[in-house]
């Protein structure tokens, strides 16, 4: 399996990095040594001083799909989850600065934490998603604010990588990303629904 993220699919987030919003969608690979699941611990990587929380929501691929039509995009996830995409924010500083690729600062171990899913019946329209920080709202987020929505998604990266069973795709984070601690616990909801637990070391 394989993790594609999206970048930059919130304005307010793109103008808080002092980003330009993209007129297409911007999207990487984390590998699947990136998955932290069941809740377990993110342990703090020794080569970065400034580790942020970007929340997300993820959408599990459920057949495969290449060339994917917009208007059939619907049929190639079937459920909805949420999840942090942990960057290495002065790494991804000086990659940027150098033309360079972003992997070094996306793509470590455990960068990925995920929590639970939910079919697609049971979602409303909008939903709405957050990332509480030691009980602290930081992040909150709805699909009306996407750039670019989750078929028009589907469509793009499938032009150009074969989807399969089982890949996950990480949507993009709304504004309020920021650092996170040894002792912080991270809680993310999807609605008021409690689908990511865990803790920093």
């Amino acid at each position: 399996m394989k993790i594609i993220c999206i970048g930059r699919n919130y304005a307010e987030h793109a103008k808080e990095l002092n980003n330009d919003v993209p007129e297409s969608p911007v999207f990487f690979l984390k590998p699947d040594t990136a998955l932290l699941r069941d809740g377990a611990p993110f342990y703090l990587p020794d080569f970065s001083q400034e580790v942020h929380h970007e929340v997300e929501l993820v959408l599990r691929i459920s057949r495969t799909g290449k060339a994917v039509e917009k208007a059939f995009a619907r049929r190639y996830y079937d459920a909805v989850g949420i999840g942090i995409d942990f960057t290495a924010r002065d790494l991804q500083r000086e990659c940027k600065k150098k033309g360079l690729p972003w992997e070094v600062a996306k793509a470590f171990d455990g960068s990925a934490p995920i929590g639970g899913f939910l079919p697609l019946n049971e979602l409303p329209d909008p939903i709405l998603f957050r990332l509480d920080i030691n009980g602290r709202t930081v992040q909150q987020g709805s699909t009306d604010d996407l750039i670019f929505p989750f078929d028009e998604l589907i469509a793009y990266v499938s032009r150009f990588i074969t989807l399969r069973t089982g890949d996950l795709l990480f949507t993009g984070t709304p504004a309020g990303v920021g650092p996170v601690q040894r002792g912080d616990r991270l809680q993310a909801y999807l609605g008021d629904r409690l689908l990511l637990d865990f803790e920093v070391k």
